[in-house]
């Protein structure tokens, strides 16, 4: 494969707004409850562990076992004694999270209006009930979903600057790329993106490259579809100037996966640098996003469903990956 780099050109443009009609979701109803879990957590007494821990579990059923055992990774012996280290050690993040995340009606509204999107959309979903907040080891868990309920670990959350992230140990954990994306305004679209998973779970190995990336942005449609008022930079994880930098340069990205033809090529090795997270893609700049492939398919997508006279996110969903890509005769000009 010859080997074509591409340096994105990043300027400030205005990407084409969808003509799409939002629909009025106001008068969906969703019952949806956030709970403070690591509030009741750093609280437990310590002098009468096995009594407060007994109290939290009353107060948190299912979630407290589900934290204890599967996000600290204690035993039943080791529970207590697990505990105590764990709030000696994190007690000062859970106060910076305190003061980063003061009110937290803003996210539960926006994860609300997600939610009354999912149920407008797909009807027959069972919606979660439960927004639950908590405080994890740093390299734990960030989103979860449960049968019931929609978790999030603040530890990832508490802005791009926090010290931690940015320490040696952080960095090697969560280089700039990733960190950068740990503010609180993701954590509404990182609870959307569980719920896309848990409806349309992801089964693209073996897949060649130009459906991987379909499969991509038939997800990232569906998130435009129930986060309509949400910025695209934040849908997508790039940057604003790598967006813009994606638009203004489309025709060039295309051309380079066409003349490389990377297009049906199915070895993760050649595939993996443009469906994976990262600074940039190597072969088209420093300044081009990681993940460029989701774009394209984003791309593919919409120029597909420009093509149908009347199209459901079921149906989309359901449409395979060849066919979308087959139909859509997408070529950027």
């Amino acid at each position: 494969m010859k080997k074509l780099v591409v340096a994105l050109c990043i300027l400030s443009v205005t990407a084409c707004k969808s003509t799409r009609k939002v629909p009025d979701v106001s008068g969906v109803q969703v019952s949806l409850q956030t709970e403070r879990f690591e509030k009741d957590f750093f609280a437990l007494d310590t002098m009468h562990l096995n009594t407060s821990l007994q109290a939290l579990n009353t107060k948190h059923p299912g979630f407290t076992q589900d934290f204890l055992f599967n996000i600290l990774g204690s035993s039943p012996d080791s529970a207590e004694k697990d505990v105590r280290s764990f709030i000696g050690s994190y007690q000062n993040m859970y106060k910076t999270a305190e003061g980063k995340i003061k009110d937290f009606t803003p996210i539960e509204a926006a994860v609300k209006k997600g939610l009354q999107f999912v149920h407008y959309y797909f009807p027959s979903y069972k919606l979660p009930i439960k927004l639950v907040t908590f405080i994890g080891p740093i390299n734990s868990y960030g989103n979860i979903i449960t049968p019931n309920s929609l978790a999030v670990g603040l530890q990832v959350y508490l802005g791009k600057d926090y010290p931690l992230y940015l320490s040696e140990q952080g960095q090697q954990m969560y280089p700039l790329f990733v960190s950068r994306r740990f503010e609180p305004e993701y954590i509404s679209v990182n609870c959307i993106k569980n719920i896309i998973d848990d409806l349309y779970p992801l089964k693209t190995d073996g897949k060649p490259l130009v459906e991987q990336m379909v499969e991509a942005g038939k997800r990232q449609y569906l998130l435009d579809l129930l986060m309509p008022d949400t910025p695209d930079s934040i849908k997508t994880g790039y940057s604003q100037k790598q967006l813009d930098g994606c638009y203004e340069s489309e025709k060039t990205i295309w051309s380079f996966f066409v003349q490389n033809d990377l297009l049906y090529n199915n070895d993760p090795n050649a595939t993996r640098d443009y469906m994976n997270d990262g600074p940039n893609t190597a072969a088209l700049g420093e300044a081009s996003p990681g993940n460029i492939g989701q774009f394209v398919g984003r791309q593919i997508v919409n120029k597909w469903v420009e093509k149908q006279k009347e199209i459901s996110p079921e149906k989309l969903m359901k449409t395979p990956a060849k066919q979308i890509f087959d139909e859509a005769k997408y070529k950027p000009k």
